[in-house]
């Protein structure tokens, strides 16, 4: 598993019980309002599947995630958000690519440009850095669990997956993400929990980062994701799990 998909899981952790959980639940509500103008029905809109199996990952209500939906349809008003990428370097030189939701384009634009000029990065144009990834479903497993390597490979490949890694206390399974939600349900169905299941862009060839370097790249990753209006934040770092341990837990 790369550094940057253990930092994801580290993460994901953590929010879990996160003392701003209301602003995780507004990011979280805003993708699911944009997922739901393609249609408010799950089971024919993959997007608003995902979104809603994020949101209760991190234990949202479910009338939260029933009123983002309405919202995101139309029933409750009118809801106007902008999808945006930004791309760029950061700190050591690694790959960013920034996801943002935003009313206000100009607003967004010059939060993140700054944030990038105050850390030390670079914002890119469109396509800078995007070529560096590519756009996966990833599910994460705990090896606590006592199903054996073989089995669950086997398990998540006839279900429709492409590849799963292993490395340190997890495995990671790598799907189409228009599979993402058919492997995770199948996997579930048997028993297994899931630690991580979302759609990430993941680096081709993640940059090795040190101690030093890694807590400056974690702490620009931190300012970004803090602001309001960025959804989901990409990086080809790659650190070293003791390392990002040690970190999340400063």
């Amino acid at each position: 598993m790369s550094g940057h998909s253990k930092w994801a899981t580290i993460k994901h952790k953590k929010g879990k019980e996160d003392a701003k959980r209301g602003k995780l639940f507004a990011k979280l509500s805003r993708a699911i309002m944009v997922a739901a103008r393609n249609g408010s029905n799950p089971d024919m809109n993959a997007a608003l599947a995902n979104a809603i199996e994020k949101a209760r990952s991190y234990s949202m209500p479910a009338d939260n995630i029933d009123r983002a939906i309405k919202k995101g349809a139309g029933e409750l008003g009118a809801v106007t958000y902008e999808e945006l990428t930004y791309e760029g370097f950061g700190p050591a030189g690694v790959a960013i690519m920034v996801d943002v939701m935003t009313d206000n384009r100009n607003r967004t634009a010059a939060d993140v440009r700054h944030i990038f000029t105050k850390y030390g990065g670079n914002l890119g144009a469109s396509g800078s850095v995007g070529w560096m990834f590519d756009r996966k479903g990833i599910v994460a497993v705990d090896k606590s669990h006592p199903i054996g390597e073989d089995e669950l490979f086997t398990l998540a490949v006839e279900a429709g997956a492409e590849d799963m890694t292993g490395e340190d206390d997890q495995w990671q399974i790598t799907t189409d993400p228009t599979e993402l939600n058919f492997v995770r349900n199948i996997i579930e169905k048997h028993g297994i929990p899931i630690a991580l299941a979302e759609i990430a862009m993941v680096p081709k060839n993640p940059v090795k980062l040190d101690k030093e370097e890694a807590m400056k790249v974690l702490r620009f990753v931190d300012v970004l994701e803090d602001n309001d209006d960025v959804q989901d934040v990409y990086s080809n770092f790659d650190i070293p799990a003791e390392v990002l341990e040690e970190l999340a837990g400063s």
